[in-house]
């Protein structure tokens, strides 16, 4: 068995590519470890398996949808103006 098809593999990836995005923060790399996560757990379930090619349309897949579920979720609202009641200079 390739290495690319096992499941602790995708796992690895996608906490190193978490731990990129707290050392790199921008809304990036988060979608990609989720999405490197949803193929490991295909892969540990046997939903998945295959070529490299199939896994990377998954991996692609996955990650797109994870992107925009978590940007639709956290994203900031356009529109919405963020005031402050207090500054932090005041005692």
């Amino acid at each position: 068995m390739a290495l690319w098809q096992e499941w602790w593999v995708w796992f690895t990836a996608g906490v190193v590519l978490a731990i990129i995005e707290v050392a790199l923060p921008g809304f990036i790399f988060l979608g990609f470890a989720c999405g490197a996560v949803v193929v490991g757990i295909g892969l540990w379930a046997g939903m998945l398996g295959g070529s490299l090619s199939a896994l990377l349309l998954a991996f692609a897949l996955a990650s797109l949808a994870c992107w925009a579920a978590l940007r639709a979720i956290f994203a900031r609202r356009h529109g919405k103006v963020k005031i402050w009641e207090k500054d932090i200079n005041d005692n």
